[in-house]
């Protein structure tokens, strides 16, 4: 039991990480980037390339990964930056279909770019975290499981606090309410929408470089499944909610857990993407989510 708890655990750190990028994003434009996952699959191959790049850093493999980690988060930071600035920002007045279509297009194109620049293949991390585990109420818990949840944890409440405390948060939230009052209050909304995306973006890298490291293989399509997955999870939280979103992630992380014991690991996606749906029927809002009621 202790077991199947910490795997949902350190499974669904990673889901809400990247499920907030999502939540973020759709809080504040209220578009689904279903290219956001592909932003995950971009930093795993970030961080390949810049380990393949840099060799060998001095003081161990955490330290290069840490390097990676920052270095990755810039650059799929800005990777989406301009996905929003090239792709949605021209549509933002448009109907939704039209957005969400432009969103399936962009995750295509990130899918098979990555796929001609790094081939069909799947490839192994130079970095691959793996050790001694240590027995902590009967589950087996690594060193590097801990450091890569302390610091999936430590970027979650960061944004959190940037979120709810700082002058940019309240942007953010300022323009989820009603984005022409904020442009008659002077904010630019066009930088604040970008740094929501640059934000979101580096969060989802920074993700895929510990997925990379801590699972050893990557290839171009691994962003598919981790942003329905993602996208599940903040949906179960209550979408657009911060703390429903990392909720929602420990929530999916737990029950794929648990799903894979009872049934068999064949069977995971079927269940979490089925319990989602039994949710959705029994309280479509999400966990932390709020029925809101739509001014004329």
């Amino acid at each position: 039991m202790a077991q199947l708890i910490w795997n949902g655990l350190f499974v669904g750190s990673f889901y809400a990480l990247v499920a907030l990028g999502y939540s973020m994003v759709y809080g504040v434009i209220k578009l689904l980037n279903f290219a956001h996952g592909d932003l995950y699959m971009l930093g795993a191959f970030s961080g390949f390339a810049l380990l393949g790049t840099f060799g060998e850093i001095p003081g161990g493999s955490l330290i290069a990964l840490f390097v990676v980690l920052v270095l990755t988060m810039l650059v799929t930071g800005l990777s989406g930056v301009a996905l929003e600035r090239v792709a949605y920002r021209p549509l933002r007045s448009a109907p939704r279909l039209s957005l969400l279509i432009t969103a399936v297009g962009a995750s295509f194109a990130l899918e098979y770019g990555v796929r001609i620049f790094a081939g069909p293949n799947p490839q192994v991390y130079p970095v691959r975290l793996d050790g001694t585990g240590l027995s902590v109420l009967g589950a087996k818990i690594t060193v590097q499981q801990l450091v890569l949840m302390v610091v999936a944890v430590g970027l979650m409440v960061a944004l959190n606090a940037l979120v709810m405390r700082s002058r940019q948060g309240r942007a953010m939230r300022a323009i989820a309410l009603d984005p022409k009052a904020c442009l008659m209050m002077g904010i630019d909304v066009d930088a604040v929408i970008s740094r929501t995306f640059f934000i979101g973006s580096a969060l989802a890298g920074a993700a895929g470089v510990m997925a990379g490291a801590y699972y050893g293989k990557i290839d171009f399509l691994m962003g598919f499944i981790i942003g329905l997955k993602a996208f599940t999870a903040a949906v179960i939280g209550g979408i657009g909610n911060m703390k429903g979103t990392m909720l929602g992630g420990i929530v999916l992380g737990l029950l794929e857990s648990f799903s894979t014991d009872w049934f068999g690991g064949e069977w995971r996606d079927v269940f979490a993407f089925g319990f989602l749906i039994l949710f959705l029927t029994v309280r479509p809002t999400g966990l932390l989510g709020e029925r809101v009621t739509e001014r004329v």
